[in-house]
This record gives structure tokens, sequence and C-alpha cells, in this order.
């Protein structure tokens, strides 16, 4: 068995880990809000948005947190489409979630759909940016593990939603950011806690990449991404704010009209 060592840089990498996940989460869920403000291609663009940054925000946050992980006896290298279908993966499932919460009629039923549908993509990002590992050494899971992973993604992703799309408030909001991060990180850390390394000793060239020639500039280009969206959502007007403001352009015309 392979000695596996989750926190080879220190804590540097889970608390940076949690940070990006909750950047993700926060602004994820905020556009989500925002999409309820809106109709038509408003509504799917600030949707889409949601599904970009909660998914490209679990994504940085994994491979963050995997930069802290090394197996004794083994080089790592990644496999570089594996890992770009992981981010894509994400996106898409997350926006499965994200869109059903969003133009679901029923909250109840919105809330438990996109719940499930996030918290999977949760998942299959963490399973497949596993496969994507490349070591000198078999991979197996502890089944009960990885179900409960599963389980823990779904059950707080569903959280977060419903403190988002049912309860309002800043405070609230930012709880529901924090609980979707918290999420994103128990889901990996039980993933990782349900994985055991057999050695298999080669002299062969590993394929593939490593984290800093390219996990770690995938890494810092999305979480710019995060961080400058983050920015836009936050000067941008509400849907209440464009209501107001189109009502007093309305009521300017009118005046200019008729003087």
């Amino acid at each position: 068995m392979g000695h596996m060592d989750h926190f080879s840089a220190g804590w540097v990498t889970p608390v940076l880990s949690y940070a990006m996940a909750c950047v993700g989460s926060a602004l994820g869920l905020r556009c989500t809000v925002r999409a309820l403000e809106a109709d038509g291609a408003s509504k799917r663009n600030w949707l889409l948005m949601a599904s970009i940054a909660i998914g490209s925000g679990i994504w940085t946050m994994h491979f963050i947190a995997m930069m802290g992980f090394s197996v004794d006896g083994t080089p790592i290298r990644y496999d570089v489409p594996l890992t770009v279908l992981s981010l894509l993966m994400a996106v898409a499932v997350v926006g499965a979630g994200v869109f059903t919460a969003g133009y679901g009629r029923s909250r109840v039923r919105a809330v438990t759909l996109g719940g499930i549908g996030t918290g999977l993509g949760v998942a299959a990002m963490h399973y497949t940016g596993m496969a994507a590992l490349n070591l000198n050494a078999t991979v197996e899971y502890d089944p009960t593990l990885v179900i409960a992973s599963v389980i823990i993604a779904v059950v707080a992703a569903s959280a977060a939603l419903t403190l988002t799309l049912i309860v309002r408030g800043p405070v609230l909001a930012t709880l529901a950011a924090l609980v979707m991060g918290l999420a994103v990180v128990s889901m990996h850390y039980t993933g990782m806690w349900a994985v055991s390394i057999s050695l298999a000793p080669s002299s062969a060239t590993l394929s593939g990449a490593t984290a800093t020639e390219f996990i770690f500039p995938l890494a810092v280009v999305l979480g710019s991404f995060l961080f400058l969206t983050s920015a836009y959502v936050a000067l941008s007007p509400t849907g209440k704010r464009h209501e107001s403001a189109a009502a007093a352009e309305l009521l300017r015309q009118v005046e200019l009209s008729t003087a």
C-alpha cells in the first residue's frame, strides 16, 4: 500500500481550496437569485453564468486541494484531456441542476431537483478528476465512502439552494455560500478518504502533465475569472433596480414629449 499525504503543502491547500469553493458558490447562487428576477435571454444568461461559476469554483477547489496530495514511491501526473473533461462535466451537470432550479415552477421541486443535479455535478467532477491521475499504482475506492461523499454533496447543495431560493437576505446568502463551500470540501476529502493506493513500481515515464505545468496555471485563470465576475455581479443592478430605471426613463420621455 502506498502512503498518501493529503496535506503535503501544509494547510494552505485546504484553506485556499475552501475559499475558492465559497467564492464560486457565492457567485453562482447570487447569479441564480438574479435569474429569478429576470426573464427571457437575461434569465438564461444569469443561469449560464451561475453554472460556470459553481462548476469552475468546485473544479478549482478540487485541484488546489490535489496540489497538496502526494503518494510515497510514485510521481503524480495528470491526463490533460480528462482533466479538461472534468471541468466541462462540472459546468454541464451543475448547469442542469441550476437551470432546473431557475425555471422550476414549484420552489420545493426546484430545490430538490436542483440540489440533486448540483450535488451530482460536484461528485462527477471529483471522480472524473481522480480518473485523470496517472501514477505507478492502482487506485481503488471504498464503495461505502464513495456513496457517503455523493450524499454529502447532494444534501448540502440542496441546503444551499433552499437558503438561496426560499429564504432571502444577505446573511443567509453568505451562509448559503459557506454551506455550499463546505459541501464541496467535505465531499472532496470524504472521497479522498475512500481511496486506497497499491504501488506498482515501474521505470517507464508517466504520461501527462504535473500540477505546476497545467493545473496551477488553469486554476489561476479560473480563480481570476471568479473574482472578476464577482465584481461584475456586485456592480450590476438587480432586476428591481432595472425596473425602477426603466420606469424613470419612461417618465422622463413622457415629460419631454408633453413639454
